[in-house]
């Protein structure tokens, strides 16, 4: 059987593309090349599926949610807050997993940050 190797891509719909993509240049330090080509650090990926009324992604409208590993989750949240970003109040610490944070980009996107255990 075939298997995929890993995320290939994601793709967000946006009414000012280049400014959504400023955005997570210069707040998440996401730094894409012209194509949307980013080298991402080696480390584990969560797929999971979430029930239809689940409140966990934000806004109900919002399907799917984009989930960045950081080393330093309240390093990463106070450079967000900085910079004038919309932060979630609180984290979330999962024994074993790690701690989880969360940004709503201005785009409307709810984006968790997730620190490794």
């Amino acid at each position: 059987m075939e298997r995929v190797l890993g995320i290939g891509g994601y793709f967000l719909r946006a009414s000012d593309p280049a400014a959504l993509s400023a955005w997570y240049r210069d707040c998440l330090g996401l730094d894409a090349d012209e194509h949307g080509l980013w080298q991402q650090g080696a480390g584990p990926t969560v797929f999971a599926t979430f029930e239809p009324e689940t409140d966990y992604f934000g806004s109900r409208t919002q399907r799917t949610m984009l989930n960045f590993r950081v080393r330093d989750l309240d390093a990463m949240l106070v450079q967000l807050r900085a910079a004038g970003a919309d932060v979630a109040d609180g984290t979330q610490d999962m024994e074993g997993v790690g701690r989880f944070g969360w940004v709503t980009d201005p785009e409307g996107n709810r984006v968790e940050l997730w620190q490794p255990a």
